[in-house]
């Protein structure tokens, strides 16, 4: 039987301008594999908890503690939860709560040619780690747009926010062919 394949789009929930990528993943995936493609299809480091929510039980690693109540996402396959249409959600970093809106928009055959994960599309860079969700993402897009006055003086909490993103940070920059590697790379 011919594996299948689902073309998710995922879209980071709060940013403007738009924030997302479509990819193209195995359904036979479990979660944790999917939360993989997320971290390396989005530009995150893998440095925060997360978790998913399909048809509002949450899934994520377990908690030790128990303080947390998330079903197993070692699991969990993706076609034992999702088909064509799903929706659903993953939260990355619960202080920053970056908030990722998933849908499965179609459900192909593999290709027998092609390796996977694939990213197809996508816009605009990932936010910076650590940069304080959303509200923190606008302060800072705010400050790269800052060019200062006509003597070139720009706010100083704007230089800082600048020097700290890098001078390699481009919001508006994405390579989906970049992603791609790092995804059959690592996820």
């Amino acid at each position: 039987m011919p594996r299948q394949i689902f073309q998710l789009k995922m879209s980071l929930a709060g940013v403007r301008p738009p924030v997302w990528r479509r990819v193209l993943v195995p359904a036979g995936y479990t979660l944790d594999r999917l939360h993989r493609v997320v971290q390396h299809a989005m530009g995150w480091r893998d440095c925060h908890l997360h978790s998913f929510e399909i048809d509002a039980v949450q899934y994520g690693e377990p908690d030790p503690d128990g303080e947390l109540a998330l079903h197993d996402e070692l699991d969990v396959r993706l076609d034992a939860v999702l088909g064509k249409g799903s929706r659903f959600y993953y939260t990355y970093d619960f202080g920053d709560w970056w908030e990722h809106d998933l849908v499965v928009e179609d459900a192909l055959t593999a290709d027998p040619d092609e390796r996977y994960p694939v990213c197809l599309d996508g816009e605009r860079a990932c936010p910076p780690e650590g940069v304080g969700g959303p509200p923190g993402y606008q302060t800072l897009l705010v400050a790269l747009a800052d060019q200062g006055d006509p003597a070139g003086h720009a706010d100083p909490q704007h230089a800082m926010l600048r020097d700290w993103a890098g001078p390699t940070f481009d919001p508006s920059h994405f390579d989906p062919d970049r992603t791609t590697t790092l995804l059959r790379r690592f996820a």
